[in-house]
């Protein structure tokens, strides 16, 4: 044959040759595109896919990824599935046997994770997984189904803490996000769309994030940001490094659409440790305060008070007879550090101050003028005072706080006396409908005088019982429930 000839009819060939094959892989990355989620994929088709996503990975150092195996294996055994049920009273828009308006109880469910945090069956979620629940009902990852009461909760991070009666569970140890960077690999396990045992992986992407989601007074927003995948279900599951060792508790998604686009956070372990702790020991949060108003050191406040730096949060006023002010403290002072923490935004001081309780001393380490100078500070609770506070197991199972009705409280609405309603939170007076401002006056035609006729009441009982009471408008109400 013609060298010529020959030479060009091989370049044809090879040319061929390498367009089919471009063609068949352009074909299958755009069915793979679209049909990922296809149970019909061939085995050869998915060995096909591994081989293409992984010939780069190898030119480019494979042996350098990290593995996530052990950390995976430590942590998805301890990581459960929470499922709520709330009868919510509806009231109908149109009732075909003519009872209108008649209002008529609705079964509603809920689905998130929790991370089981002791061998005894203690479980760390989120408030927002459990909260206005009847029931709630844990699955472990070997199938077994528990029925879960809720020790306590804190709306102001976002936390609660369920018990189930087991021994010998496997669980996850604390890590410490005070030393958790920004690049490092993390894992997400938890159960999204009832997904159970579901593990993605990312990079921390932030740190201290407050994205303004908790509606609490005394909110403390210092979330974890990851690009690890996270989903609806995912809430209250585990954020853990590569040793297996908890460092977060997933708490929401940045979203348009309700799914995972990019970003999720976490609860820094440091603070849910603190949380959980006092959930065991009090059966409610001891939140230590400073008593301070702060900002952001930006450029706009630096050239207003004339600032060198923009480092550190800007102390703007002072509680007349707070903790930080009767420790020396003073309005324009430049918080730098809290204890051996550095702090550079509202959120990191918040997560810091947010780990002791009332009572506890922290150095507070603050710049005046050129000058770092170092305080004492004795943390108080929002009353003012060191005092801790215990929530009784009668009480708590209640959900709420409640204080004895003052002399004119019992004048101006004719009554004997009365427990007042405080606060609402998980529990059954939320469930039956009682508000806040509900005074109980009596239980089962028992006359309730007192917090401690309350709480006397409350331990000797069993079963269905009726609270009678009144409202600050003048209302009078009467609730059933049982216990």
């Amino acid at each position: 044959m013609n060298p010529t000839l020959k030479k060009t009819l091989s370049i044809f060939l090879v040319a061929a040759i390498g367009g089919i094959a471009g063609a068949y892989f352009s074909g299958y990355q755009n069915f793979s595109h679209h049909s990922i989620s296809s149970r019909n994929i061939s085995d050869n088709q998915q060995a096909s896919s591994f081989k293409a996503t992984t010939v780069g990975m190898q030119n480019s150092g494979e042996q350098s990824l990290p593995d996530f195996t052990k950390a995976a294996e430590m942590s998805v055994h301890a990581v459960v599935h929470v499922k709520t049920y709330s009868n919510r009273s509806v009231n109908n828009a149109f009732d075909p046997f003519g009872f209108w308006g008649q209002p008529r109880n609705q079964l509603q469910e809920g689905s998130g994770s929790g991370v089981i945090i002791t061998d005894d069956g203690y479980i760390a979620t989120n408030n927002h997984v459990v909260d206005n629940a009847d029931k709630i009902e844990v699955t472990l990852n070997d199938n077994r189904t528990f029925t879960a009461k809720v020790v306590g909760n804190d709306p102001s991070t976002d936390l609660a803490l369920l018990k189930i009666d087991e021994k010998g569970l496997p669980f996850i140890v604390y890590g410490n996000s005070d030393n958790v960077k920004v690049g490092e690999w993390v894992l997400a396990v938890g159960n999204p769309f009832n997904l159970t045992s579901t593990v993605t992986a990312g990079i921390v992407s932030a740190k201290a994030r407050n994205i303004g989601i908790l509606p609490d007074q005394y909110k403390i927003e210092s979330f974890i940001q990851t690009d690890a995948a996270v989903n609806p279900g995912n809430s209250g599951g585990a954020l853990v490094n590569t040793r297996g060792e908890l460092i977060g508790i997933n708490a929401a998604i940045a979203s348009t659409t309700g799914s995972y686009t990019g970003y999720a956070f976490a609860i820094p372990v440091n603070l849910v440790k603190k949380v959980m702790d006092d959930l065991v020991e009090f059966g409610s949060v001891q939140r230590g305060f400073i008593g301070i108003s702060i900002r952001d050191i930006d450029s706009k406040l630096a050239d207003e008070k004339g600032l060198k730096e923009t480092k550190g949060v800007y102390v703007a006023g002072l509680s007349s007879d707070g903790a930080a002010k009767n420790a020396g403290i003073d309005e324009g002072d430049i918080i730098v550090k809290v204890g051996d923490i550095e702090v550079n935004s509202t959120p990191q001081l918040q997560e810091q101050i947010g780990r002791f309780r009332p009572g506890d001393k922290v150095n507070v380490t603050v710049l005046r003028g050129n000058q770092e100078k170092t305080f004492a500070v004795t943390l108080k609770n929002k009353e003012g005072d060191t005092q801790l506070v215990k929530n009784e197991p009668g009480l708590n199972l209640l959900g709420g706080s409640f204080e004895t009705v003052s002399a004119d409280t019992k004048s101006r609405l004719g009554i004997a006396g009365g427990v007042r309603v405080k606060k609402i939170f998980t529990g059954k007076l939320r469930s039956a409908g009682i508000r806040e401002g509900f005074i109980i006056t009596t239980i089962d035609n028992k006359p309730i005088k007192s917090t401690d006729d309350l709480e006397t009441t409350i331990k000797s009982k069993r079963g269905g019982i009726l609270i009678e009471g009144i409202y600050p408008n003048g209302m009078k109400a009467y609730y059933g429930f049982g216990i």
